[in-house]
């Protein structure tokens, strides 16, 4: 096992849902947090509630200058990546914008990419975890997702192959996807009464995140984890 105490982990998508809710229990366990995210004012709230020991990053994920330089303001290697940044916008093929459409990609894919490629020389060196949060977008088609969806199947074959290349230096890479309703900003805009009516709070789906951290379990590797069923299992 790998304490987090020291470990350091970068979360996308930060400043609220569910990468606030990752930073709450991290910290807690005692993790040092790069946290990234665009909305400024929302990464300062979340860092409030965790006693300021984060190191804050706003960035839109969308350009890949400014990921690169992100990426250049890191305080040094990571041991564990969560890329959970993403855009959902619920459009019919006819409307969703070009603009749309590539800062969708972009945030999942290209954003997923660099910083995948920034932090593997440290863990082919030492080992470590890449977990990219995915969703039944992943691998199913939903009706005005076209953009959402085509950014989550990328993030699949992604992670894939990532697996594949870091075996043989005790990388983990998988993808995962929530396994039960959650409350979040997203969930608060596009999910159903009935759904709205079963969610839980982020935080309840962390030790999922926190065992793929700690364990580098390479039975994980190149899988679509269930955080719901695997938070059971590893209870904090």
């Amino acid at each position: 096992m790998f304490a987090l105490s020291g470990q350091r982990v970068l979360i996308t998508g930060a400043a609220q849902g569910l990468g606030a809710g990752l930073a709450r229990v991290f910290a807690g366990q005692g993790a040092e947090l790069v946290l990234m995210d665009f909305d400024a004012e929302g990464l300062a709230s979340v860092n409030a509630q965790i006693g300021g020991l984060a190191h804050l990053i706003n960035v839109d994920l969308a350009d890949a200058d400014a990921t690169q330089s992100a990426i250049e303001a890191l305080p040094g290697p990571v041991d564990t990546l969560i890329h959970n940044a993403a855009i959902l916008r619920p459009e019919p093929l006819e409307q969703v914008s070009l603009a749309t459409f590539k800062a969708t990609i972009d945030v999942g894919i290209q954003a997923g990419f660099q910083l995948s490629q920034a932090v593997w020389p440290a863990m082919i060196a030492n080992g470590g975890a890449l977990i990219f949060v995915s969703s039944q977008s992943g691998i199913k088609g939903f009706v005005d997702e076209t953009a959402y969806c085509a950014a989550k199947h990328a993030l699949e074959g992604f992670s894939k192959c990532l697996a594949m290349e870091g075996e043989a230096h005790g990388i983990v890479s998988c993808t995962i996807t929530p396994g039960r309703a959650m409350r979040t900003p997203m969930s608060e805009r596009n999910y159903p009464p009935e759904l709205k009516a079963q969610w839980i709070e982020p935080e309840r789906l962390a030790p999922a995140f926190v065992h793929i951290a700690t364990s580098r379990d390479l039975a994980l590797s190149g899988q679509r984890l269930n955080a719901w069923e695997l938070s059971q299992e590893y209870p904090l």
